[in-house]
């Protein structure tokens, strides 16, 4: 049996990344996973579970895993500010050139 080398991460995205369908999937999830690692961060800091926020917030606690995991297809603005309510943030939405 031969012996796996241990892979850099950076490294090999950095080659991914010269795919341009490679780089442009990556690049449409970024906004996706920076709200996930928001919605996480104020959760934790409000020393909150997942149910709790999801009670807060009048959803389930599904809802809330899937937004955290940074896959949540056909986000709302709606849950959006129901869930940064229950947060104590508030969302900012911004557009840019494409």
């Amino acid at each position: 049996m031969s012996k796996m080398e241990p892979v850099n991460f950076k490294d090999l995205l950095s080659e991914e990344l010269k795919d341009p369908s490679f780089e442009k999937e990556f690049n449409s999830l970024e906004e996706e996973f920076i709200l996930a690692k928001e919605v996480i961060l104020l959760r934790k800091t409000n020393n909150l579970t997942q149910k709790e926020l999801a009670k807060l917030a009048g959803t389930s606690q599904p809802a809330i895993a899937r937004l955290e995991s940074g896959n949540y297809k056909n986000l709302s603005l709606n849950f959006i500010r129901k869930v940064a309510e229950a947060l104590g943030a508030i969302p900012e939405i911004h557009l840019r050139k494409a």
